[in-house]
């Protein structure tokens, strides 16, 4: 069964003025459609057809196309449940103990993500993974995840931000850290939490 690009959980204008819809529409319905068709042609025919997309980012990341392409999928999948038009504010619960334990506080966590995520030089991915019951802080070039066997550090993927400059160049331009800065704004902790518990 072929992959499916999701339908977006709100309206394109929904995370304005944070993230503006113009560049939801053309990421989500030109770059997400992109890697989403893509992924089925590479693994047509394939031994990956009909595995899961969690599957075929753990083993079949040797064949470029498969590995840019279902992490673009992927990625994708979980930016739009990491944001939401009700989101931003803090943590609750196990998840908020958790980051200030690791992180002094949750401050402290966003210093460290922003810090992952402006120094990610070109394209790419910052993330908040849970590796061994702990939480990190890494981040990958491209489309490449955490939950690939080419990352620097593997884990699950919780909260990731993309800082491909289409995700936010028509709004911010050249100006990184600002999108990061906004990125918080409507981060859905819920759905960070509902990762975390896993």
């Amino acid at each position: 069964m072929a992959f499916e690009l999701p339908n977006l959980p709100y309206a394109f204008d929904a995370l304005e003025p944070h993230i503006d819809a113009k560049t939801m529409e053309i990421h989500h319905g030109k770059h997400h459609k992109a890697y989403t068709d893509n992924l089925n042609k590479a693994i047509e025919g394939t031994d990956l057809e009909g595995a899961s997309i969690e599957e075929i980012l753990k083993t079949g990341t040797g064949n470029p196309a498969v590995r840019n392409n279902g992490g673009g999928y992927y990625n994708h999948n979980l930016f739009w449940e990491w944001m939401s038009p009700n989101g931003g504010g803090e943590p609750t619960g196990e998840l908020a103990q958790t980051i200030n334990d690791t992180f002094g506080s949750l401050q402290g966590f966003k210093d460290e993500f922003a810090k992952a995520a402006a120094g990610r030089f070109g394209s790419g991915w910052a993330w908040l993974i849970k590796k061994d019951g702990k939480l990190q802080i890494t981040s990958t070039p491209n489309q490449d995840n955490p939950l690939m066997p080419v990352a620097e550090v593997q884990g699950i993927p919780i909260l990731g931000l993309d800082v491909w400059e289409h995700a936010y160049y028509l709004n911010y331009q050249n100006r990184r850290p600002d999108y990061v800065t906004a990125f918080f704004n409507v981060v859905n902790w819920d759905k960070v939490a509902e990762l975390y518990k896993g």
